[in-house]
């Protein structure tokens, strides 16, 4: 399923928290901005999969899983997990 994902829409978790904010889509992950990188300025960016949303809600990306579970979901460029 395609969905049209732009800049600055809101990433949230199946129970509606904030995960992140898109910066752009690379092929078929959502790149996250940086500063919005879990709180802290000028870390790297982090990339979701576009096969865990479930929905795209106006200007909302849902995904398929809460918060707490999709922050362990995030990669690094390379595709490698993020270690939070």
């Amino acid at each position: 399923m395609k969905y049209k994902i732009k800049e600055n829409m809101e990433l949230i978790g199946a129970d509606g928290i904030h995960v992140g904010t898109v910066d752009l889509v690379e092929g078929d992950r959502i790149r996250l901005k940086t500063y919005d990188d879990h709180g802290v300025e000028g870390r790297h960016h982090h990339y979701v999969e576009m096969g865990f949303i479930a929905d795209v809600e106006g200007d909302k990306i849902r995904l398929s899983a809460n918060a707490n579970i999709a922050v362990t979901l995030e990669e690094e460029k390379s595709g490698r997990p993020v270690n939070l």
